[in-house]
């Protein structure tokens, strides 16, 4: 048996918090045709039974006694997951994302396996599309993006292993040499000291950072406060090498862009609905990977967080960028996310009982400071395939929670970048303005980075780093 860590267990108390929400995250895929029912049932059904955590369900205790513990069902019947729908006519993709907003805005049942997976038909050409949809406390989404790879004719191969934090977490690594040379030992134990001196001063201000993004309240907006129990769904795409021409134009990472165009559409939206953009008005939560290359196929949650304000209020889209890199930048060396990573830690080593009613209490308070949730997936390099049929798209679906009425999930395939928008039905019924702000905002940067390349003559330009 295995018990649920601190950071998976608050999922389900974030949850709890709300009966508004429902802390599942999914993935939509959407095949060619033809869809061969028959044939399909007994081919998922032999590939989910080889995934222990999808036949396993959640045993708690009393009063919080232990962490909740994975055991298995035995009672576990497929019928209960497997779902099968149709789209009304004309099945375009706005039939599509109105089925997705339906299925994900339902909370799973806790007394079985908590996921599902929702085989929809009726799309154009005949394809059709799959919907795998599980609870944030069984997996992260690299970790969710592992597990629907195992339901593919071939195992995924995803970026996932060459993420920075699992290149650091083993850059991070040093094994001292085997020798009795008394220097080497004193040496390598003074690095050591000041190594962890380094650190605790970085987790320290890290930490007060968190603070003080959590109880600083954002510019008040239409983009937070209370949410109701339906959803809307939309979603982004843009072609990879668009975004690689401008990551080599600027200097600057796939992450800067995507959450710069993010922004920008989050600026369209505000404008849209007749309010001001301010520097305070897009506190972002972000969240970061702390997963290791030799925990890449381990079902759980292993992520810490930054919380950058997003420039919203930046008219030009290049110095938009400059900004989100900067600020990113500024981030990523200010400790909240080494600050984030020893707080869970701390929290493991704790009696359950106390963390998961401290959990409960915090997510119950209101929460004024993050405005919206933008997280980054590597996804799969090659196309994917499920009996043969090839993925056409795949489509990232975050959960929204405390007050925040939007998310959006980034995820790479193939050649293509998507970005996945949920949103509260009534306070963001321009979901669809928002996916096509960041749409916009990467053909303007592309735009941008063509002409910082060309001088007059033809010539190329160098750009100066950011």
């Amino acid at each position: 048996m295995e018990h649920l860590s601190t950071l998976d267990a608050g999922f389900l108390e974030a949850e709890d918090s709300d009966p508004h929400v429902s802390l599942a995250i999914g993935a939509l895929a959407v095949l060619q045709g033809p869809l061969d029912y028959d044939a399909l049932m007994p081919v998922l059904a032999e590939r989910i039974g080889a995934m222990p955590r999808f036949t396993q369900m959640l045993r708690t205790w009393p009063l919080d006694l232990s962490a909740p513990e994975w055991v298995d069902d035995h009672h576990f019947d497929l019928s209960h997951h497997i779902r099968r729908a149709a789209l009304p006519r004309p099945g375009d993709d706005r039939e599509l994302f109105r089925v997705v907003a339906d299925v994900m805005e339902r909370r799973l049942d806790r007394h079985q396996p908590l996921w599902e997976c929702w085989i929809i038909e009726g799309l154009p050409d005949g394809q059709w599309a799959l919907l795998t949809k599980i609870h944030h406390c069984m997996a992260d989404g690299i970790a969710a993006t592992h597990l629907l790879g195992q339901l593919c004719d071939d195992p995924a191969d995803t970026w996932a292993t060459n993420i920075r934090a699992a290149r650091q977490c083993a850059r991070g690594l040093r094994f001292p040499k085997l020798t009795v040379n008394p220097l080497y030992w004193i040496n390598e134990a003074w690095h050591t000291s000041v190594a962890a001196t380094r650190a605790a001063t970085q987790a320290v201000h890290g930490a007060v950072g968190l603070a003080g993004g959590l109880l600083r309240p954002a510019q008040a907006s239409s983009l937070t406060g209370p949410v109701t129990s339906m959803r809307r769904y939309a979603t982004a795409q843009v072609p990879l090498d668009d975004v690689t021409a401008v990551c080599d134009a600027f200097d600057v990472t796939l992450n800067d862009v995507a959450l710069a165009a993010i922004t920008d559409g989050f600026r369209t939206v505000l404008m849209g609905r007749g309010e001001r953009p301010t520097p305070n008005s897009l506190r972002t939560l972000v969240p970061v990977s702390m997963r290791s290359n030799d925990a890449a196929h381990k079902t759980d949650n292993r992520v810490s967080v930054m919380l950058p304000y997003l420039p919203v209020e930046e008219p030009d889209p290049v110095e938009r960028l400059r900004l989100v890199h900067r600020r990113l930048t500024k981030a990523k060396g200010s400790g909240q996310r080494q600050a984030g990573n020893v707080f869970v830690s701390a929290a493991n080593a704790l009696p359950f009982a106390l963390t998961a009613w401290t959990v409960r209490m915090l997510t119950r308070l209101p929460q004024r400071g993050v405005v919206t949730l933008a997280t980054n997936v590597p996804g799969p390099r090659q196309r994917l395939r499920i009996m043969g049929r090839d993925v056409v798209r795949l489509m990232p679906i975050p959960p929204i929670a405390l007050q925040l009425r939007t998310g959006v999930a980034i995820l790479s395939y193939a050649d293509q970048l998507t970005f996945g928008i949920i949103a509260d039905y009534d306070a963001t019924p321009d979901v669809d303005d928002l996916a096509r702000g960041i749409e916009r905002a990467v053909s303007r940067l592309l735009a941008a980075s063509r002409v910082s390349r060309r001088c007059t003559d033809g010539s190329i330009l160098s750009v100066v780093p950011l």
